[in-house]
């Protein structure tokens, strides 16, 4: 396994970075594995090093490694057969319509992906609450369960983040839904271009929490199947992230280390997760 992507000399002449956040770290192993997968030194099928080859690599945790596959993973580019490895994919067929890192440039492009979800999201969630399953239900809490984990470590919690709306779209029943969050990956969460978590007022802890607690309110009208509930929790929590951006005046896209960050809106107090049923 010698065909990805080393770090290059500049760095690796010097000693480890360990003031980078593992936020950074996540960034910085995310574009070397998919430069090497999209340049053709990785081919499809190919295995990726392990997690423990990669983090000797990268002189990182494994927490940092998994939530870098986990970003691999969601952008359609790896697969992950358990018990096995992880493994490149064949390359998506590209269509008419496309939404690329590049069009995650500016502040105001990551709030016009917003937008488009919110027209979207509110629907899947009204659907959701009308045809979810009970398995469905088991694995839009999980979700919830690991955005929990997450925040209680050093994490942006991006994956379980993901997962969620991703869960969300397939309790809806239609595939169509799911095949465009699958497409659209990680870079529709918003703290993957902008450094929100890490730079807000009150707090990385209690700003994911807030998060999470507008994830809660959704689950709970989807598992109750209240459709207008849901379609108006969604609507909310995606209404509140757009605003918390725009009202960041200085805020700036994100690269593995990132600069200012924009103030949040007022949002209401989070469910508590003992609310779950």
């Amino acid at each position: 396994m010698n065909s990805w992507k080393t770090p290059s000399p500049a760095k690796t002449g010097e000693p480890p970075q360990r003031t980078r956040r593992p936020r950074g770290l996540v960034g910085e192993i995310v574009e070397n594995l998919a430069a090497s997968i999209r340049t053709g030194q990785m081919n499809p099928g190919e295995k990726l090093p392990t997690e423990a080859e990669i983090m000797a690599r990268f002189d990182v945790s494994r927490t940092v490694v998994r939530e870098s596959l986990s970003r691999l993973q969601a952008s359609g580019l790896v697969e992950t057969r358990h018990g096995i490895g992880t493994f490149v994919l064949p390359p998506q067929e590209a269509g008419n319509f496309k939404i690329t890192a590049q069009d995650f440039a500016t502040v105001a492009d990551v709030i016009s992906v917003l937008e488009l979800r919110i027209s979207l999201e509110t629907e899947a969630a009204g659907l959701a609450a009308q045809r979810r399953s009970p398995e469905n239900l088991v694995a839009l809490e999980a979700a919830l369960h690991a955005f929990q984990d997450s925040i209680s470590q050093d994490s942006d919690a991006v994956p379980p983040d993901f997962q969620f709306h991703m869960e969300v779209a397939r309790a809806t029943g239609n595939r169509h839904f799911a095949d465009l969050m699958t497409y659209l990956g990680t870079m529709i969460i918003p703290r993957t271009r902008v450094n929100t978590a890490h730079s807000a007022p009150e707090g990385r802890l209690n700003y994911l929490q807030r998060v999470n607690g507008e994830h809660e309110s959704i689950f709970i009208a989807i598992r109750d199947q209240d459709a207008e509930a849901a379609r108006a929790a969604m609507r909310t929590h995606l209404s509140n992230s757009r605003e918390r951006l725009r009202r960041g005046s200085n805020a700036h896209t994100t690269q593995p280390q990132a600069g200012p960050a924009e103030t949040p809106a007022p949002l209401p107090s989070p469910i508590g997760v003992n609310t779950l049923a």
